[in-house]
């Protein structure tokens, strides 16, 4: 079921349409895609606001400034907060925003001139879908929590302490964390009787590394679980024979002072690029966690397995664009790359505290999207959506490891189709 433009049969109604422009009014989508021209528009005038999403306002982190958590730009960070109610009142759900990195100078200098470098660019109010709903019916197991998004302004997964003073950048990510978690317990947060931690793309990659920090937050008769969805990048070889992500990470690390907050059991072994892809910490990590993963991710086959440098003939555009579009060959080398995601959580999985929910899809991004986290025709493995195998997992209803036949066996994917990259 690929995703373009036309109307859904879901509660949402959402008109996705993917073009150029990088314009977003449910803007939480596109962060996966930053710098991937994906566009995404909600046809207001056609449908009407048809069970329209909660929106929720912004809140700068007071005192953060004097912590030095500040954006690149300089600015404060900031987060969004809904009020849980009832039996979810003690609930909290954190989510850590996606939207990509920047790993040298010239793109942290663009990128602190917009809403994932700068709180000045940042949206008033923000729409709270899939798992942020407020609605029983599109949510029914968080729906009531305390539900914070957490804006993504440092451009490091939340994961820096670094400042170039020439250029006026400030790498300041894990110091952003760690003003957001002290002003969440301020707010209430610190009586919690249940948490997760959840986040996407990017925020999926720092909800994997800040896991085992944000369980200790909490006493040890409070449940704490970390969802990631969409984090499970892999040091993966692309089209031609090169590691694009590796050399992405590297530049990150060395830029923004990454090394010294990423797990000691990993960088005691390994060189702390490596230990930037979660394939190599995910085994280690204490608190229970769970992997919502595409096994064609739409980001990683266009940015890390068959990027333009690396396809400078555009041997991949068309398949890029459409995975209707992939030739034989090419869904071959794609098969590969799913092999190599099973092989991750191999021992992961061997854990009872941990699941996972792997679907042959091309899609990213899958708890955040109200279509694909719980939907009339919503993606599927077997008779399990991911809302409810989540949910299974969170409250050990359900031991949750779940993977999909290989594509393109499943006709409930929800697939990204690009007009143009």
């Amino acid at each position: 079921m690929p995703i373009k433009a036309r109307s859904w049969p879901i509660p949402l109604k959402l008109s996705w349409v993917f073009g150029a422009v990088m314009l977003s009014i449910f803007h939480e989508n596109v962060d996966a895609f930053e710098g991937l021209n994906v566009t995404e528009v909600y046809d207001e005038e056609k449908y009407g606001w048809i069970n329209r999403p909660l929106m929720v306002g912004f809140t700068l982190i007071p005192g953060a400034a004097a912590k030095g958590a500040v954006c690149l730009d300089g600015s404060w960070p900031g987060y969004h907060l809904h009020r849980g109610y009832g039996s979810g009142a003690n609930s909290w759900l954190v989510q850590l925003e996606g939207g990509g990195w920047c790993d040298t100078i010239r793109n942290c200098a663009y990128r602190k001139t917009t809403r994932h470098g700068s709180s000045r660019y940042m949206e008033k109010f923000i729409p709270f879908t899939g798992i942020l709903s407020n609605k029983a019916s599109e949510n029914p197991d968080f729906y009531n929590w305390n539900r914070v998004k957490i804006r993504y302004c440092d451009g490091a997964s939340f994961s820096g302490d670094s400042q170039n003073e020439e250029a006026n950048l400030y790498f300041r990510g894990q110091r952003i964390w760690l003003a957001a978690m002290e002003e969440l317990m301020s707010q209430g947060m610190h009586h919690a009787n249940q948490a997760l931690l959840s986040g996407c793309s990017a925020g999926g990659l720092a909800t994997i590394l800040h896991c085992d920090e944000f369980r200790a937050l909490f006493p040890r008769n409070t449940r704490v679980k970390c969802l990631s969805d969409a984090g499970l990048f892999l040091d993966a070889v692309d089209v031609a024979g090169h590691r694009t992500m590796r050399r992405l990470f590297g530049g990150l690390l060395h830029l923004q002072g990454v090394a010294p907050h990423l797990p000691q059991s990993c960088t005691s072994r390994f060189n702390p690029t490596l230990c930037f892809f979660p394939q190599r910490i995910i085994s280690s990590i204490q608190t229970p966690l769970f992997l919502v993963n595409a096994a064609y991710d739409s980001w990683q086959l266009q940015a890390s397995l068959a990027p333009a440098t690396a396809d400078p003939h555009g041997y991949w555009y068309r398949c890029k664009l459409n995975n209707a579009h992939c030739s034989a060959t090419q869904i071959q080398f794609l098969q590969g790359f799913r092999r190599q995601m099973l092989r991750a959580v191999s021992v992961f999985g061997r854990y009872s505290k941990n699941g996972y929910f792997i679907n042959s899809c091309f899609s990213h991004c899958q708890t955040e999207r109200q279509d694909t986290w719980f939907a009339p025709g919503s993606p599927h493995i077997g008779n399990k959506g991911i809302a409810e195998s989540v949910g299974n997992w969170y409250f050990d209803r359900v031991n949750t490891k779940i993977i999909d036949c290989p594509y393109p066996c499943d006709g409930t994917c929800h697939n990204l189709v690009f007009s143009h990259l």
